[in-house]
């Protein structure tokens, strides 16, 4: 843990037991006093997006560190930071999408996509009219494939059996292109499918 407010180390608790590192996070020397040459992972989140990004660079092509995420406030540079090959978690972003996606539950809401933005994970809403019917049914509908299933807060993977339960949040693969066909299907009941 690395941070250059020596009193941050608080926050950690009594039950950590790794490095204490008062310092920058890009810093090359404090990086290896901090033990970054045996790292497996590191995590840029302080609350500087340029901060983050370089000691994310840093970790990665200096040190070698195969997997290495930085936190980035502005989404517009998190995508061309994730573009780059450098994973980001763009915080304002997720939030404002996670807020709006339950406030205004219509529309399907892409979660991921991949850097070229043609292939998408996205919540789609169904009617109310497929509680009760196989999840195979709904998938036939759109021509698509169900990835998972988020079932009281917890993701399960789709089973030939599976029922559509109130309550459960679809996610679906597809290409951005399919978005707006897949929600017309999703949105009319199982008899306008023909099932």
């Amino acid at each position: 843990m690395v941070d250059q407010d020596p009193t941050a180390f608080r926050r950690l608790g009594s039950g950590f037991n790794g490095r204490r590192v008062t310092g920058v996070g890009f810093d090359q020397d404090t990086l290896k006093e901090a033990g970054i040459e045996e790292a497996g992972a590191f995590a840029a989140v302080s609350s500087g997006d340029n901060s983050n990004i370089i000691a994310a660079r840093v970790a990665r092509e200096t040190f070698g560190v195969e997997h290495v995420a930085a936190r980035i406030y502005d989404p517009r540079r998190a995508e061309v930071y994730q573009r780059l090959g450098i994973p980001t978690v763009a915080t304002v972003r997720w939030t404002a999408d996670q807020m709006l996606r339950r406030l205004l539950p219509s529309g399907g809401e892409p979660l991921w996509q991949d850097p070229s933005g043609a292939v998408q994970l996205a919540e789609v809403p169904f009617a109310a009219a497929w509680v009760g019917h196989r999840l195979s049914a709904l998938e036939e509908s759109a021509g698509v494939r169900v990835a998972f299933v988020t079932r009281l807060g917890e993701g399960v993977l789709p089973t030939p059996q599976m029922v559509v339960q109130e309550g459960d949040l679809v996610h679906v693969m597809l290409r951005r292109s399919e978005l707006t066909t897949v929600e017309a299907a999703f949105a009319k009941g199982p008899e306008e499918a023909g099932h």
